[in-house]
C-alpha cells in the first residue's frame, strides 16, 4: 500500500485512513491520521466516510449503469465518477 501512496500523494499531504496495517510507516512523510473502526468511525475531523461513500457510488454505477465494463476503460469510469462526486459535494 505504501508504494502506491508514495507514488500518487505528495509528501506532507494529510492522509486519513483506517487502521489497516498496510498504512503503517506513512507518518514520517505525511500528516497521517488513523481512525480505528473497532472503536469508532469518526474522531474529530478524522474519518474515512467520504472515501467509503465514493467507492459505494462507483460500484453502484459500474454494476447498475453500465452494461459491460471493460478494464481498459476503468480510468474513464473513475474520471466520470470523480467529476460527479466532486461537482455534487462542492
Amino acid at each position: 500500500m505504501q508504494p502506491i501512496v508514495r507514488e500518487n500523494v505528495q509528501a506532507g499531504a494529510a492522509i486519513f485512513t483506517d487502521e489497516l496495517w498496510g498504512y503503517d510507516g506513512l507518518r514520517s512523510e505525511y500528516q497521517h491520521e488513523v481512525v480505528d473502526h473497532a472503536v469508532k468511525y469518526v474522531e474529530g475531523r478524522v474519518h474515512t466516510n467520504g472515501m467509503e461513500n465514493f467507492w459505494s457510488l462507483l460500484k453502484r454505477c459500474l454494476n447498475g449503469t453500465y452494461i459491460s465494463v471493460e478494464p481498459f476503460h476503468m480510468f474513464r469510469y473513475l474520471d466520470e465518477q470523480t467529476f460527479r462526486y466532486t461537482a455534487k459535494n462542492r
